[in-house]
């Protein structure tokens, strides 16, 4: 059971932009096919324009596969992107996609998301067959679980649980704020 505590806490495994050592620390578990995840998607790209070098953003793969059955691949998927170090461009794509309608998800697209990234469009249907990264996904859904993560998304500032609104000012005001703090 949780107690509102992130855990693990951010670590080297973790996806990261912004300074290791920035004031705010901002974790995210979501899910790619989560429909509340893409509305929070332009406001922390909103959110990590304003506090710049303030912020460290990390994301940690919480798919609802039986809610949203193209998830796990879509994770699997920016885990893939990520070795060849463009995790965060193909978490993007993920999310931006979402306008492309029924099927932005499906393996055919993951794989053309791949080759829009310059990517090996092949490597990444090998590694979804032989579900190559979903060790990795697993692990940041079993983390998700032991902080008390029942839904995406969900946040924490500085390894503390956040319940309030994430709109763009609410959640600006209590990222700011525990930047203060610290």
């Amino acid at each position: 059971m949780s107690n509102g505590q992130l855990k693990p806490p951010v670590n080297e495994k973790d996806h990261r932009t912004g300074p290791a050592d920035a004031p705010v620390t901002l974790v995210e578990y979501g899910d790619y096919e989560c429909p509340h995840c893409a509305r929070a998607h332009p406001i922390i790209t909103e959110v990590r324009r304003r506090l710049g070098d303030n912020l460290s953003f990390v994301y940690r793969n919480f798919p609802l596969r039986e809610a949203h059955p193209q998830a796990e691949h879509a994770a699997e998927a920016a885990e893939w992107a990520g070795d060849s170090g463009k995790f965060w461009e193909m978490h993007d794509a993920l999310f931006e996609h979402r306008s492309d309608g029924p099927g932005w998800l499906d393996d055919d697209r993951l794989l053309r998301y791949a080759s829009d990234l310059e990517l090996d469009a092949a490597d990444l249907e090998r590694a979804l067959i032989e579900e190559r990264y979903h060790p990795r996904v697993r692990g940041d859904f079993m983390s998700g679980v032991r902080s008390g993560v029942n839904g995406t998304p969900t946040f924490f500032i500085n390894g503390q649980r956040y319940d309030g609104a994430w709109e763009l000012p609410e959640l600006l005001d209590a990222l700011e704020g525990a930047g203060a703090a610290r």
